[in-house]
């Protein structure tokens, strides 16, 4: 084989993709970035609110507020509808400045370079944040971490990476914020109907995504529930469940002799039939979870504040509950004052005016105002004063 062969063989010297297709430039990743800051801003906001109200400092837990009783379920309906947006525009978002990504030479220089790092780890944590999330309100965990600290510690790499890139491109940003803007004004002309088209279609492809899974929360809109993973409507006694009595392991033999154990300066114990004998009161309280889904009930049973009072706990006592279930992280929850001195918290035993379903939590559980629905206790075995 000649020499001039051999070199034809050779594999061609790879080059950098070319990009020559309109709208990958500053005003459409600017148009794009604007919605996509906004939704990022509303999940963080409300994600610390969920991961505090979950998680308190031990300084706050007192101080936690009950009201207003459906605080928690339009905070976390706005973490999660507003999460499944940012997918979409996300997803734009990148396909506006993906050419940027094969620049050559990839490093012009130490301060370009810091700026590609700081922008991959925007983008991972970005995504990561997105995609996590949703398949956590799916309640698939495909990963070896627990999902709540690595989501939250990610969420502020994330938050900080924002503004940093912000700061970084803000005289892009400012160039290219309307119509009017100057960088705007030196783009081609004739892109401007089909950018337009773009953020017509963006608009309407997060408005689909929005009204066909924002209905496991807003339930007036519950008919267009199509693609969450949770139906508001659809359970025992008509309310969703995500971890079954089977699940919890709590069967027959664990409620054959239940016994309610109150602890606290005059400690107690109660039969079902007792604690059905004491005087009841209701609440139509939402019960809302993390996933997104959340439904307003009607319940029914004994007031928190009248059992501590039984059992002689002080004003400002808290109190520790603890489940039948054989295990999980919120086997063991703990209720500042604020929650246990309120007149709607309850340790519910009916909902809907029928006895608890095993499913629900029978024989007892806890609802209570503006809290998380890992936090409201099934199967409850004791309450203890601190």
């Amino acid at each position: 084989m000649t020499a001039p062969t051999r070199r034809r063989l050779l594999p061609a010297r790879p080059r950098p993709p070319s990009f020559s297709g309109p709208l990958h430039d500053a005003r459409t990743a600017t148009a794009v970035g604007r919605w996509l800051g906004a939704a990022f801003a509303v999940c963080f906001v409300t994600g610390l609110i969920s991961h505090y109200l979950q998680h308190p400092p031990s300084w706050a837990a007192n101080a936690l507020p009950s009201r207003p009783v459906w605080g928690y379920r339009v905070s976390q309906g706005l973490h999660v509808g507003t999460g499944i947006a940012a997918i979409v525009l996300l997803l734009v978002k990148l396909w506006a400045v993906y050419p940027r990504l094969f620049v050559w030479p990839p490093v012009r220089s130490v301060r370009h370079g810091l700026e590609r790092l700081s922008v991959a780890l925007l983008v991972a944590s970005a995504v990561f944040e997105v995609f996590s999330g949703l398949l956590n309100i799916a309640e698939w965990y495909p990963w070896p971490f627990s999902f709540v600290p690595v989501h939250f510690a990610v969420a502020w790499v994330a938050a900080g990476s924002i503004l940093l890139h912000v700061a970084v491109k803000a005289p892009e940003i400012r160039a290219h914020w309307s119509r009017r803007s100057p960088g705007t004004l030196e783009l081609p002309v004739q892109e401007g109907p089909d950018r337009r088209a773009l953020m017509l279609g963006l608009g309407a492809a997060v408005g689909a995504v929005t009204l066909t899974t924002v209905g496991q929360s807003v339930t007036p809109l519950a008919r267009l529930d199509l693609l969450a993973p949770r139906h508001p409507g659809h359970g025992p006694q008509g309310l969703p469940v995500n971890r079954t009595a089977a699940a919890a392991g709590v069967g027959e033999a664990a409620l054959r002799d239940w016994r309610l154990e109150v602890l606290g300066p005059l400690p107690y114990t109660l039969t079902h039939a007792q604690l059905l004998a004491l005087p009841r009161a209701e609440a139509r309280l939402p019960i809302a979870c993390v996933e997104g889904w959340s439904v307003e009930a009607l319940w029914g049973g004994v007031r928190i504040r009248d059992l501590l009072d039984r059992a002689g706990a002080p004003p400002g006592a808290a109190v520790r509950v603890t489940s039948l279930e054989t295990g999980g992280a919120y086997r063991v929850m703990e209720m500042g004052r604020t929650y246990a001195r309120d007149p709607l918290t309850l340790l519910a035993l009916t909902l809907g005016g029928e006895p608890l379903s095993p499913d629900h939590g029978f024989p007892a559980r806890i609802i209570a105002p503006n809290r998380p629905g890992v936090l409201q206790t099934k199967w409850v075995a004791r309450l203890a004063v601190l």
